[in-house]
Formats: C-alpha cells, sequence, structure tokens
C-alpha cells in the first residue's frame, strides 16, 4: 500500500511538473478592436467612401429640398389670393411631395447603410482571419479583443498587439492597393490600344 501511494504520490509530482512546464510555453496577447477599426487605413478608406458618397447623394437630394421649400413659401404667400379651394388641392400636393422627400432621404440612408454595411463585414472577416493566421504564426495560444465589444477584463499592456496588427494590415493594405493601381493602369494602356 506504501509503494502505491508512493507512486501515486511520484507520478502526481510528475505531472504537475510537467504542467508547469507547458504553462511556460502558455502564449496570449489582446487588439484593441475600437483602435483597430479607427487606426486601419482601409475601415477609414471605406468611412471616408461612404462619407463622399453620402454627401454626393445628399446634394441632389437638397436641390430638391430646397426646390420645395421655395414652392411651399410661394403657397403661403399665394394661399389668400387664389382661395381655400386651390389652398386645400396645392396642400394636398405640397404634403405629398415632402412625404416623397422624407423617403427619399431615409432610402439613401439605407442604401448607404446596407453597402458600408457589407464592405465592412467583409472587412472585419478579414481583419479575424489575419489575426488568427497572425496568431498561428506567433504561437498564441490566445489573442482576445478589447474595445466597445470587450471581451478582456484584464490584460497587461505586454500582451497587446494592437499596433502591430494595425501595422501589418497597413502595409498589407497598402501593397495590394497599389497592386490594384498598378493593374488599372495595365487594363487602361490595353484599352487604349485596341481603339
Amino acid at each position: 500500500m506504501k509503494k502505491s501511494i508512493l507512486v501515486f504520490g511520484l507520478l502526481l509530482a510528475m505531472a504537475s511538473c510537467d504542467k508547469a512546464a507547458n504553462q511556460k510555453d502558455f502564449k496570449t496577447a489582446y487588439v484593441d478592436t475600437s483602435k483597430l477599426l479607427e487606426e486601419y487605413t482601409e475601415a477609414k478608406d471605406i468611412e471616408e467612401k461612404y462619407k463622399t458618397k453620402g454627401e454626393e447623394m445628399g446634394k441632389q437630394l437638397e436641390a430638391e429640398v430646397a426646390r420645395f421649400r421655395t414652392e411651399a413659401a410661394a403657397f403661403q404667400k399665394n394661399a389668400e389670393t387664389y382661395g381655400p379651394q386651390w389652398a386645400q388641392q396645392k396642400g394636398a400636393e405640397l404634403q405629398r411631395k415632402e412625404q416623397e422627400l422624407s423617403y427619399a432621404q431615409q432610402a439613401i440612408l439605407r442604401q448607404l447603410q446596407d453597402e458600408s454595411g457589407k464592405e465592412m463585414d467583409s472587412l472585419v472577416k478579414d481583419v479575424k482571419k489575419f489575426i488568427k493566421d497572425y496568431g498561428k504564426e506567433k504561437g498564441y495560444n490566445y489573442i482576445y479583443g478589447t474595445g466597445d465589444a470587450a471581451t478582456v477584463l484584464y490584460a497587461k499592456e505586454e500582451y497587446d498587439i494592437t499596433n502591430d496588427v494595425i501595422k501589418l494590415l497597413n502595409d498589407k493594405y497598402k501593397s495590394t492597393s497599389s497592386d490594384d493601381k498598378i493593374d488599372e493602369k495595365a487594363d487602361t494602356k490595353v484599352d487604349s490600344t485596341k481603339k
């Protein structure tokens, strides 16, 4: 019995030593996802693209709103002159136009949200894949995300790899966007030679 207890104790000691050795190899880090999306060039480009697109689409709508306001102001001036029947008919027409403008504004917002949402979802998917590959390459056991959807309550700053990930993603994006520009120039040369 004493021998079996001694053997069991020896096995337990060996297992705990093995476990301690494995824990030394345990590697973890975290990425501040809010900072990542603020500083990642591709995310900034997508945001700027849809801001510009929204402004362009908004300009078209603003012209229609300006015409509507002019028409509404003229309606108020002429309401007494042309009588109540005219005012009622013209008022209903203006109300319909106002509603159409409201629907157009909502449609523009929805379109921009849908398009930018799809593009940002794709970007997030690519970033997650990049971080997964980065983690495998660097030998991490876990990489956590912090930020708006925090999944880490505490982390030593020495485990923060956010800046490394941002730099690598931006370098990768710059190289692919410059490759795209080279491809566009090549396509343009091919198109001009066909003419």
